[in-house]
């Protein structure tokens, strides 16, 4: 029965990760991008993130550490190890140079404005670049999304379509200057889909560290910093990135609508 819980938060993971091969399929596929629909999906992933951050996960991580630590040094240790895992993900973001940064803003129409201005080099650099960034910043991102599935599969589901959806543009990012540098649909698509490998790579690194040294306690303080890296994630990369794509009402209404539809489906299903 464990065995299945594993697998299936491996699963949840490897969903969560390869799902920039859907950003790059749109990018090299559609004639437009749709910026409302982007702008309402980021803004629901980061709603769903944030919700599930305080209200189940950094609550679970309190309950697990009160009971380990004791009524005082648990709260304590929850709130520190959630301000580590932001300060883990702000590290890793402040590494990657800010050219080049995956999360920039990009649409599918910059294939065609590209032609224009031809700079082969850096376009591939640009890419080749983004699917390293990408990689760096899905590792922590996997070791969340199995961390939450296995604890809960609800969250996990929650988690999973989250970081999917926040996944998508990131393929676009890597996807368009490595089709204009190359002029391969193939290549393009296929560094897209392996910048997303790493969320299953930190998925492993979770069943490995359950495997020899995961205990009650060390469980109570990764899933408060997975509370960390997920509200910082949503504060840093996917709310900015809905008001960019669609403006301030569209990204509220998906903030709102990710919340609504988290908080309903954890009553249904606890």
């Amino acid at each position: 029965m464990y065995d299945d819980a594993v697998l299936l938060a491996f699963g949840l993971t490897l969903f969560a990760g390869l799902s920039t091969g859907i950003g790059s399929l749109i990018a090299l596929l559609a004639k437009k991008t749709n910026t409302a629909f982007l702008s309402v999906s980021l803004g629901f992933s980061g709603g769903v993130m944030v919700y599930i951050s305080f209200v189940e996960i950094l609550t679970k991580s309190r309950e697990i550490l009160t009971a380990q630590l004791g009524i005082k040094m648990g709260p304590w240790c929850a709130v520190l190890a959630f301000f580590a895992g932001m300060l883990l993900i702000a590290i890793i973001d402040s590494l990657v140079p800010e050219f080049e940064n995956p999360h920039e803003i990009r649409k599918v129409e910059e294939i065609e404005n590209r032609k224009k201005k031809p700079d082969k080099e850096r376009l591939l650099r640009m890419g080749l670049f983004s699917a390293l960034a990408i990689a760096i910043h899905n590792f922590p991102e996997g070791l969340a999304t199995f961390t939450a599935a296995l604890n809960d599969p609800t969250l996990g589901i929650g988690v999973a379509i989250a970081v999917a959806i926040h996944n998508i543009p990131e393929g676009v990012a890597v996807s368009i200057p490595v089709y204009y540098a190359t002029g391969s649909r193939k290549k393009a698509f296929l560094y897209s889909f392996l910048s997303g490998l790493s969320e299953p790579l930190g998925a492993l690194l979770g069943i490995i560290a359950l495997k020899y040294v995961m205990s009650e306690l060390i469980f109570g303080l990764l899933f408060a910093a997975v509370a960390g890296i997920m509200i910082f994630i949503s504060f840093d990369e996917l709310l900015p990135a809905s008001r960019e794509y669609g403006g301030h009402h569209l990204s509220l209404y998906g903030l709102v609508a990710g919340m609504a539809v988290m908080a309903v489906s954890l009553l249904l299903f606890a």
